[in-house]
């Protein structure tokens, strides 16, 4: 029986395209549940309209995405992931994951998977990861449940401070994650 994702995208828009090809490997091996941040869920962008996502992801998954707090609660108590993806994780979100706010959909569904003591795998795309986003991806890296999909920086030159994860990794991730497993080297060059 294929293992169940829950597989929460964020507004890092620049990354959508590389994380749905990730997502179209994913879908062969499990059954995705998406879940769409609710920026992700509405907001077009140079890098596309928020509904050609929308649509992408449902087609792929077989399932709308979820995106309110009420749609993502129950896959805690219900215990319906065995794993939960946040890709792309920006740093917004780690900041919240980081402080324990969970009042987005995103957010609240890491918190209600989470209370079953089951992965998480952050896939960080942040221009702050070498600033002020830096103490927490720190802070995950020591929490219990917490696997990060292996990050390096993207353009040192232009944005020293920016870190984005080698997307094409995520499936590795996810499988090293089920067993408990950080994929490893964590930092790679780009």
């Amino acid at each position: 029986m294929k293992k169940t994702l829950g597989f929460a995208l964020c507004g890092s828009f620049c990354t959508l395209k590389p994380v749905l090809a990730q997502l179209e490997r994913l879908v062969r091996d499990y059954t995705v549940i998406p879940i769409f941040s609710e920026n992700t869920m509405q907001t077009d962008t140079r890098f596309g309209p928020a509904a050609q996502f929308v649509s992408a992801v449902t087609e792929l998954c077989g399932a709308e995405p979820l995106h309110s707090l009420p749609q993502v609660e129950p896959l805690g108590p219900k215990k319906l992931l065995d794993l939960l993806v946040i890709a792309p994780c920006t740093g917004n979100t780690l900041g919240k994951l980081a402080g324990g706010i969970a009042d987005s959909a995103v957010t609240f569904a890491c918190k209600a998977h989470l209370r079953n003591s089951r992965p998480v795998v952050l896939a960080v795309s942040t221009n702050d990861a070498l600033a002020a986003s830096a103490e927490n991806i720190g802070k995950l890296l020591v929490r219990k449940h917490y696997y990060f999909v292996p990050f390096g920086q993207d353009d040192w030159r232009n944005k020293p401070c920016s870190m984005v994860a080698h997307m094409e990794l995520l499936p590795e991730t996810v499988e090293a994650a089920l067993t408990g497993q950080q994929l490893q080297p964590l930092l790679r060059n780009y």
